[in-house]
């Protein structure tokens, strides 16, 4: 594991958590994007509160299933076709946090792979009052966005990543027949 200083900051001993980012892009080729709540090291700057959905892949869990697994415990939606995912693994480290225990904490960061899915459904699908598995909704509200804005709209950590992804699935970002 790496030590000692990077760009100025101390780097963590702990592993990344194996997670999957979600891209889901309407028949109008806008990415759904949720108002995300700080939870644990996850924290979620004021003004800057959208992202796209994501969680943890479990042990030999195909990636595209852990996608359409979070994908509907975090935002209901199951009618979706895939689209892409990235080959690439893609680290973000979490922002300095001294709250509570949370069960996060093991991890100096998440490292993901995405998945980019055509939405198929109604927007009825979407239910972000249903609870993800006793823990309370990932998001409080959300909008169809443009690709390209959505890592100026995201938290601080995760821009880098939102431009990366944002390039990667261009070609979903434009209406289909």
């Amino acid at each position: 594991m790496e030590s000692g200083p990077r760009d100025g900051r101390a780097v963590s001993a702990k592993p990344y958590r194996p997670n999957v980012g979600i891209a889901l892009f309407s028949r109008e080729g806008l990415v759904w994007a949720g108002k995300g709540r700080s939870a644990g090291p996850e924290i979620v700057e004021p003004g800057f509160e959208w992202q796209m959905p994501q969680g943890g892949i479990e042990p030999h869990e195909d990636v595209v299933e852990a996608a359409r697994r979070e994908l509907a415990e975090e935002t209901g939606a199951r009618s979706v076709a895939f689209l892409a995912a990235t080959d690439e693994w893609l680290p973000y480290e979490f922002p300095p946090y001294s709250g509570p225990p949370h069960r996060l904490d093991r991890w100096r960061g998440q490292t993901q792979r995405w998945v980019a899915f055509r939405f198929l459904g109604e927007e009825s699908e979407f239910d972000l009052s249903r609870l993800n598995d006793g823990d309370p909704p990932e998001f409080s509200q959300w909008a169809w966005t443009a690709l390209a804005d959505l890592p100026a709209m995201a938290t601080p950590h995760k821009r880098a990543t939102y431009a990366i992804i944002a390039r990667a699935f261009a070609a979903f970002a434009a209406p289909v027949a």
